[in-house]
C-alpha cells in the first residue's frame, strides 16, 4: 500500500490518500488549506503556489509545540501568541511543522527559476487558522497547526505531492 497527498488549488482542499492492494485510492484524511493570495505559478520570486508532482523532501519540526515557531527552518524556541504577532507585524509565521516539498518535473518544478525546493515551498501551520479555505499565503500551502501535525505524523519522506489548479 501507498500513500500520496493531493491538493487542489481551486477547492483550497488537501487530501491524503492510501492506494489499497488493487490500487484504488482510499481518502484517509481531508484538510482545508490556504495558498497562495497570487495565485498558481511556478516562478521564483512570484509568491505563487507551484503545480505538478512533487514530494515530500524533509520532514521538520517533529516533537516541537504546537504554533512553535521556525525561521529558516529552525526552531526559535518562541511559541505563537498575539503579543508576539503584535510585536512582529510583517513577519510570514511558519508554526507547529514543516513538510519541505521538492518539484519532480524539470523545467517545470525542478530546476533555474521555477525550482519549488529553492523558492522554500512548504506546507506548514499558520497563525491565520481563520483563513482555510481561501488563499492567503506567498505560495506556500498553510494549514491549521493540529492538522499538520495530524499530517505530519501520517507521511514520510519521498512520499508523492501533486498540486493540480
Amino acid at each position: 500500500m501507498s500513500y500520496r497527498i493531493e491538493i487542489s488549488l481551486r477547492l483550497q482542499q488537501l487530501y491524503l490518500f492510501e492506494d489499497d492492494l488493487n490500487g484504488d485510492p482510499q481518502l484517509i484524511r481531508q484538510y482545508p488549506v490556504s495558498t497562495a493570495a497570487n495565485g498558481a505559478g511556478e516562478q521564483m520570486g512570484s509568491y505563487k503556489t507551484p503545480r505538478g508532482k512533487h514530494v515530500i523532501s524533509e520532514k521538520i519540526g517533529a516533537g516541537a509545540p504546537l504554533y512553535a515557531v521556525f525561521s529558516a527552518r529552525q526552531p526559535t524556541g518562541e511559541v505563537w501568541n498575539p503579543q508576539l504577532a503584535a510585536a512582529y507585524p510583517d513577519r510570514d509565521w511558519i508554526l507547529t511543522r514543516i513538510l519541505w516539498l521538492d518539484g519532480r518535473e524539470s523545467g517545470k518544478n525542478q530546476g533555474g527559476d521555477v525550482d519549488t525546493h529553492a523558492r522554500y515551498i512548504y506546507i506548514h501551520g499558520t497563525n491565520e487558522e481563520h483563513l482555510m479555505g481561501t488563499p492567503a499565503s506567498h505560495g506556500c500551502v498553510r494549514m491549521r497547526n493540529a492538522d499538520v501535525t495530524d499530517l505530519f505524523d501520517r507521511v514520510e519522506v519521498g512520499m508523492p505531492v501533486n498540486i493540480t489548479d
